[in-house]
Order: C-alpha cells, then structure tokens, then sequence
C-alpha cells in the first residue's frame, strides 16, 4: 500500500475520523480513543468515543460502542461487510467482541503495550478460541493516534 494507493487515502480519512472522536473523548476526560464502523461501500455506519468515565460504565470502550451502534443501524450483530477504524489497539474485551460480530476488518492505529490483545500482549483473533480469523491492518496514522494517547497522559499527570 502506497500513500498515493486510494485504499490507504480511505484508511487515513476514517482513521481521521477516529482521532477526531478520541479528541473529543480526552476533552471531556475520557482516554482518547475513537472508533468509527464503514460498510463495504464506504459509509459511515456508525461512531463513537470512550465513555466509561461520563456513563460509569466499564464497558464503555469506544469499540463496544460503536459495534452496538452499528448492528443497531444494520440490524444484525454479523458485521462482516463492515470495518471498523479504531486509534488504538484493542483490549481483551473490544477484542473479544470484535471477533464475536464477524468483522471484516480491524484497521487500528497505534499497538498497545499493555492491553493490546490482537497482536502486541495477546493474539486473541487468531487463537485456538476463536470462531473467526479477522483480517487486521495496525500502524495507519500511527504517529497521530501515539502523539494523541502520549500528550493526553502527560497533561494527566502533570495535573
């Protein structure tokens, strides 16, 4: 894949998108991340942004979000034709359910060192328990979803 390849220029606009939502999830004091969900024809299905500390909710990831929002828009839980776009890794539980909706494709950001369960800490698509092989592209706009999650922690901590 090539810069100049219009795949990849679709990869980086979605994965725009995805850091605009983990942008508005930092603001509001939430870990940033975002995540948006395109069909095959390259249609916003659905979006969202971390939401665990505003709903006080522990599974409030923005992938478990977005994937609820998406198979209500698509009335089904099998989102095969679909992509999700998501700024970082994902946990064991995102992951977890990734694999259950049968999706298409995982496009994500930057690897997570410490909870990262599809290919850094843990493989979980590709594990003797799981019931789908999902096709995953990790490092699109890398250097913005890392620069985000790094500036987003250090103002954290300086507070």
């Amino acid at each position: 894949m090539t810069i100049e390849d219009p795949v990849y220029l679709a990869h980086r606009h979605w994965m725009s998108r995805a850091i605009a939502l983990a942008q508005s999830a930092g603001d509001a004091g939430e870990v940033p991340v975002g995540a948006v969900i395109v069909d095959a024809n390259h249609h916003l299905i659905a979006a969202a942004e971390n939401r665990r500390e505003r709903d006080k909710d522990p599974t409030a990831h923005a992938e478990i979000l977005a994937l609820r929002a998406a198979g209500q828009a698509l009335q089904t839980w099998h989102l095969n034709s679909c992509t999700l776009y998501v700024t970082l890794e994902p946990c064991p539980m995102c992951a977890g359910a990734i694999v259950l909706a049968r999706l298409g494709l995982l496009v994500y950001g930057v690897d997570d060192p410490k909870t990262g369960t599809i290919r850094t800490v843990a493989n979980i698509p590709d594990s003797s328990c799981s019931n789908h092989r999902l096709p995953v592209i990790a490092g699109i706009m890398e250097s913005a979803c890392r620069q985000q999650l790094q500036s987003w922690f250090a103002h954290r901590r300086h507070r």
